[in-house]
């Protein structure tokens, strides 16, 4: 497979954006995937103003805006049927793309700088050698590199093989996602030359779940919900049931749905959160959801793998040129200083919608402050990173 700096283990947005840096800086980076690209993606296909902008920053959002649709806002409703509704300040927006779309760009352009990309490669575990991380095993053969980046996704065989990652007992949510299509549009959304233009990014808050919905390229809808459950449950026996049931039960989304039909198959996801313990063994860095992974509502899982994507491959560059020596505390530290805001936010927000009835009071909030519910938008959003 020939010589190489940095050998990456996954190539969605995480290893795509960390080869990308590392091969314009001269390293030579190797990617290895076990699927082939384009290839299907569970996810909410939304990227929020902050992470746009990072994109921008790297040379890469051109394409992503072209085959996407632009998202002005957010819209969050309760069990109520009470919305709260805000639009990103300042002409800020953000971009709704199939992730299946967005992976095969950001791996092109990673491709494009000089990284070598080897599909079909089913990695096996890290090989470790005097207690440090020399390269990953790949069935009985051995791919040596001075530094090994685990983006291997919240599923990581990289992480769990190392003992560094395991599942919570909380929380323990589930994900069912699929695309429809012949929705009708949502809130702020209306139809050019067929086409559904999504302006408002939706999350409906029930009792016991949330319902993500995003219209995307082609006609087609995004719908994801997140609900509480365990490996028995037989709904998650049934997806497609699932799905049309709830959509079908829900007083905001019943009508819109009425005469869509299903167009993919769902695709089941859980448990979700994944507990990473702070990686300290010298070769291996982890990043995306390898480092950690919470149901994120605003768009964030995105960002964090993006931006920590760019940490990762700091990091690596800073271990090849100065060894390993304070690596990983550096690591830690600037992953702190860069999501422990935005994190605890995301908790606050997870602990409102937890109760329905919070968002409603938070709606009533909203129409006597206005300016109170514009901040949180703003927030989700991460528009000061994209103002900068």
């Amino acid at each position: 497979m020939g010589t190489h700096d940095v050998v990456i283990v996954g190539a969605g947005p995480a290893g795509s954006i960390a080869g990308l840096v590392l091969a314009r800086a001269g390293v030579r980076v190797r990617i290895l995937d076990r699927a082939a690209f384009p290839r299907d993606k569970l996810c909410g296909d939304t990227i929020n103003p902050g992470t746009l902008a990072r994109l921008g920053a790297l040379g890469v959002a051109d394409g992503i805006e072209r085959c996407g649709l632009r998202v002005d806002g957010m819209i969050v409703s309760g069990d109520g049927g009470i919305a709260i509704e805000g639009r990103y300040p300042r002409g800020l927006h953000g971009c709704s793309i199939v992730r299946r779309d967005l992976d095969a760009l950001l791996l092109r352009h990673a491709i494009d700088a000089g990284c070598a990309f080897d599909p079909h490669v089913a990695v096996t575990g890290a090989v470790v050698d005097d207690g440090r991380v020399a390269g990953v095993s790949v069935g009985a053969q051995r791919i040596r590199a001075p530094v090994t980046i685990a983006a291997d996704g919240r599923r990581s065989t990289i992480a769990f093989g190392l003992g560094l990652a395991r599942h919570p007992v909380r929380p323990r949510r589930w994900a069912i996602g699929a695309y429809f299509a012949g929705a009708r549009p949502g809130p702020g959304g209306s139809q050019a030359r067929g086409q559904a233009v999504a302006r408002l990014g939706e999350m409906h808050v029930r009792k016991n779940c949330y319902i993500g919905v995003a219209p995307v390229p082609q006609d087609l809808t995004n719908v994801c919900l997140v609900r509480p459950s365990q490996p028995a449950d037989d709904d998650l026996r049934d997806p497609s049931t699932l799905l049309t049931r709830t959509l079908a039960a829900d007083p905001l989304l019943c009508d819109r749905f009425a005469a869509a039909r299903m167009a993919t198959k769902p695709v089941v996801l859980g448990p979700l959160a994944v507990d990473v313990a702070q990686a300290s063994l010298d070769g291996l860095i982890l990043a995306g959801d390898a480092a950690g992974f919470i149901d994120p509502m605003t768009g964030d899982g995105l960002r964090f793998a993006i931006r920590g994507a760019e940490l990762a491959a700091a990091a690596a560059l800073d271990a090849l040129v100065h060894g390993w020596s304070g690596v990983h505390p550096r690591l830690a530290r600037a992953r702190r200083a860069e999501f422990r805001g935005k994190q605890r936010f995301n908790r606050a927000l997870r602990s409102i919608v937890a109760s329905p009835s919070a968002i409603d009071a938070a709606a009533v909030a909203a129409r006597v402050l206005p300016v109170l519910m514009r901040g949180i938008i703003a927030r989700a959003g991460d528009c000061l990173g994209a103002r900068r």
